[in-house]
């Protein structure tokens, strides 16, 4: 009986050994970030091109160590809290004029990482056909956010149907009409509204993601757009955003390292067919 009583308190004391042996491995693990969870990146993005974009990416990713996690997002305001809480390593979806907006508006501390690609505004036609169909009261939807807003006019200006004042710029309103030759009517809209209004009016200017995701293509169906050496492809270009102090994480590097290389550069470019134009 002495013998067995021994036995058993010499197997408990090897599993206890055993067990702290155990949890040591794990601990220092974790302390040195080798676990699979620390080789994570998730992304907040839109659905087009964006998520398409990081899906491609994901392969290239993994040889460079990364799981890429991406969540897609239906509106401009959920993937940047995401980010500011640290939910998420970074968000896809935006130019860096809408990110100043949303930091200054919501006392935000997200910054851009890295330019990526910028989606070429279009005129597209609705029941005119050509620029030079246009007549007394023609009607021109384009997007009613400040920075798109101002992006389509100078579109409209660069294109001979309106004139704007000199100093508008990047902030211009229909308020900075200054010549409006043809009299034709702005009729402002959310974003995402422009292209089901297509129809309904004679031209519309139409942003790149949401051109794509109605079925339009800037290089097929757009009668008039931005040019890749505009000012527009530079100021407009989508980022990578992240909050402040990430810029220079393994993780947010490597993102981007992939995200700027070829093989991403030529799936932007066989794929979309300059609606999407990677930014060199």
């Amino acid at each position: 009986m002495k013998k067995i009583a021994l036995l058993t308190l010499i197997a408990v004391f090897t599993a206890g050994l055993a067990g702290c042996g155990s949890n040591s491995g794990e601990t220092a693990a974790a302390a040195d970030g080798s676990s699979e969870e620390s080789k994570v990146i998730k992304v907040a993005a839109s659905s087009v091109p964006h998520a398409e974009i990081l899906e491609e990416a994901k392969a290239e990713l993994e040889q460079e160590g990364y799981s890429l996690e991406i969540a897609e997002f239906q509106d401009y305001v959920k993937p940047n809290e995401v980010v500011e809480e640290e939910e998420y390593d970074a968000n896809y979806f935006q130019h860096t004029p809408y990110l100043d907006d949303f930091n200054a508006e919501k006392g935000t501390h997200l910054t851009a990482a890295a330019k990526i690609h910028y989606e070429p505004f279009g005129i597209y036609p609705g029941l005119s056909a050509s620029l030079d169909d246009i007549k007394e009261g023609t009607k021109i939807a384009v997007p009613n956010d400040t920075t798109n807003e101002a992006r389509a006019l100078l579109l409209l200006q660069d294109n001979g149907v309106i004139t704007l004042k000199e100093e508008a710029g990047l902030t211009a309103t229909i308020n900075d009409i200054e010549e409006n030759p043809y009299n034709v009517e702005i009729v402002e809209l959310e974003a995402a509204q422009v292209p089901r209004v297509v129809a309904e009016v004679d031209f519309a200017v139409m942003n790149g993601n949401y051109a794509l995701e109605a079925g339009f293509n800037v290089g097929s169906d757009a009668i008039a757009a931005e040019t890749a050496d505009s000012k527009a492809a530079q100021t407009y270009a989508n980022i990578i955003c992240v909050k402040e102090g990430n810029e220079n994480s393994d993780g947010v590097k490597a993102l981007i390292k992939v995200l700027q290389g070829d093989h991403i550069k030529q799936f932007i470019d066989e794929k979309y067919e300059g609606a999407v134009v990677p930014i060199s």
